[in-house]
């Protein structure tokens, strides 16, 4: 129980003063992972053997070590200043009401009971008669009694205070520890120590003052209000919803979605190994006439233990490539401007700073597109950017791997619905606000939008529900999108690009589907005229028509290909050297 000495004589500087601390025990683990990383990136570069790998091996435990460090060390120093500026409250209604009664000149006792001066002609205190249950006390408290007795209340609720605040944080700050050594490094600790420190310090740094369906705008202006130490607070408690802020500077965004990541990793690990412990004792049963098959419950068991695994397999590539550094393999740094495993999982990853870059490309992949498959969308894009680098002049460039909506996971019926492209295009809308607000506008980066496939279809849906932050639409083998001539989207028929090898059947399918849009065609020679549903890749379309040199539907990404350079010289702005059909 805290007393009236202790709360009085509280010099709550010392909690900011250890806060401090920790915050920049916190920032230097961040800087030294950052330079662990450096070291990787250059030894996975320039050393190969057993002793390198061994060596890489550790450095790359080190640096997750750190990051843990980082993390943990961040929610004390969330937890110090949450506590001291907490107590700063009941420590204030105690002196208060401490100095009220010093001006009365009523004596307060150590349990916190009040003494007062007595009428001379009242030889002991006038005591209430002790209230029945339904009916009123005979006497109340009047003249110094009564005074008395509230200073007492207001002394009793102070001390009540203190005591709940205190024990609030004393049971948080006592879980904040790790093995000594860091070998069991475990983010599912973190986790839990996060959920538990909000609920210790949700009254002090409240979840509802972090905006909530806002514009990027208005999440930037936000952001830009808070102290440092804010920011640091809502990093350290709410770092999946400051990852997910659009209008956020891209390393903000980044540092917060990989506390996430490592989270999430942990989370679909611990999935997976409950579940291996499910497997039922019988693989196969025989049927009626003598046959054996897989039982359904096995089946059943098998399709979600390999759903698990090759989410975890998607977030294991994309950690790869986050941890690689500057320079590693000629690519810039990566950032992850997204993350969650909410469903199939979304994910967000950018190669350079989009804050800074000359050209931004945005790739929004379509169907079958989630975080199992994150490795090869990601790929697309290093590709992407070594080829837009490679350019004369080597240009500016950050290229990203938008996995943001859900998008079809099968041909029929999914990718025949328009609804998915209508949840996901206020999404890509919300994110390509997002880049021109931290870019500093429209005029600061030449932004690209390719949509793959169905990707397209929601590129095309994002045009239509506004104006789209880009300057040029890239589709690659697409079904449709939703108009019927180029110059409906909102870049102007000038700036859209189209690709379809001549053995894609994707173009086809979406006519059937009705992805694209009926144009009137027509009249021909004999005054006919007809209608029929147009994609970007038919003349009627009205866009620019880009010559690919690839086959099938998947391979517009292939390195050193013509379909991936005409994509490189159009997010370069280098318009005269694209081939056209």
């Amino acid at each position: 129980m805290v007393s009236i000495e202790d709360l009085k004589n509280l010099d709550t500087a010392k909690f900011t003063t250890a806060a401090d601390s920790w915050s920049a025990a916190s920032n230097r683990a961040d800087e030294a992972k950052r330079r662990v990383d450096s070291v990787l990136g250059t030894l996975a570069a320039t050393q190969k053997g057993k002793a390198a790998t061994s060596v890489l091996s550790r450095l790359a435990r080190l640096s997750r070590n750190y990051q843990y460090i980082h993390a943990e060390c961040g929610m004390i120093r969330t937890a110090l200043s949450g506590l001291a500026e907490e107590l700063a409250g009941p420590q204030q209604k105690l002196k208060h009401a401490l100095e009220d009664a010093e001006a009365l000149k009523f004596t307060v006792r150590k349990d916190g009971s009040v003494d007062y001066p007595r009428d001379p002609s009242t030889p002991a205190p006038l005591l209430p008669t002790p209230a029945v249950p339904g009916k009123p006390s005979l006497l109340k408290p009047s003249g110094n009694q009564e005074k008395a007795q509230g200073i007492a209340d207001r002394i009793g609720t102070a001390l009540q205070e203190a005591a709940e605040i205190d024990g609030r944080y004393a049971k948080v700050l006592a879980k904040l520890k790790a093995d000594p050594s860091l070998d069991k490094t475990d983010w599912l600790d973190v986790a839990q120590d996060m959920k538990d420190l909000r609920a210790a310090a949700g009254k002090h740094f409240s979840e509802a003052g972090i905006p909530k369906g806002k514009s990027a705008k208005e999440n930037a202006e936000w952001w830009e209000r808070r102290s440092q130490a804010e920011k640091d607070e809502y990093l350290a408690l709410y770092p999946e919803r400051i990852g997910a802020l659009d209008g956020l500077p891209s390393s903000v965004r980044d540092a917060a979605n990989r506390v996430v990541l490592a989270e999430g990793h942990a989370d679909t690990k611990q999935q997976l190994k409950d579940w291996l412990a499910r497997e039922p004792e019988e693989q196969y049963e025989r049927r009626t006439r003598g046959e054996w098959r897989v039982r359904p419950d096995w089946r059943s068991w098998r399709e979600e233990r390999d759903r698990i695994q090759e989410k975890l397999e998607g977030i294991e590539a994309i950690e790869a490539r986050l941890a690689q550094p500057a320079g590693t393999d000629g690519l810039p740094e990566a950032y992850l401007l997204g993350f969650d495993t909410k469903g199939n999982g979304h994910a967000i990853v950018a190669n350079g700073n989009p804050d800074t870059a000359t050209n931004t490309a945005v790739y929004v992949p379509g169907t079958y597109s989630k975080l199992a498959g994150a490795e090869g969308d990601v790929k697309r894009m290093t590709d992407l950017w070594r080829t837009v680098h490679a350019l004369p002049g080597s240009p500016e460039a950050s290229t990203i791997t938008w996995i943001g909506y859900d998008a079809p996971q099968s041909i029929v019926p999914q990718a025949m619905n328009k609804s998915y492209a209508h949840a996901g295009a206020p999404k890509l809308n919300d994110f390509l606000d997002g880049l021109q607000t931290v870019q500093g506008g429209a005029d600061k980066s030449h932004t690209t939008i390719i949509g793959h496939s169905y990707g397209s279809t929601t590129v095309g849906d994002a045009s239509l529900k506004g104006k789209l932050a880009a300057d040029d639409i890239i589709v690659a083998g697409s079904p449709g999108v939703l108009v019927n001539d180029a110059g409906k989207l909102d870049v102007g028929k000038d700036h859209v690009w189209s690709e379809a090898a001549s053995d894609d059947d994707v173009p086809l399918g979406g006519k059937i589907a009705g992805l694209g849009e009926p144009k009137r065609i027509g009249p021909d020679e004999d005054g006919r005229i007809s209608y029929k549903h147009v994609v970007p890749s038919d003349k009627e379309f009205g866009g620019h028509r880009m010559k690919v040199d690839t086959s099938g539907h998947s391979k517009y990404w292939t390195p050193d290909s013509l379909s991936l350079q005409n994509q490189a010289v159009v997010v370069a702005g280098m318009y005269d050297r694209v081939v056209e059909e």
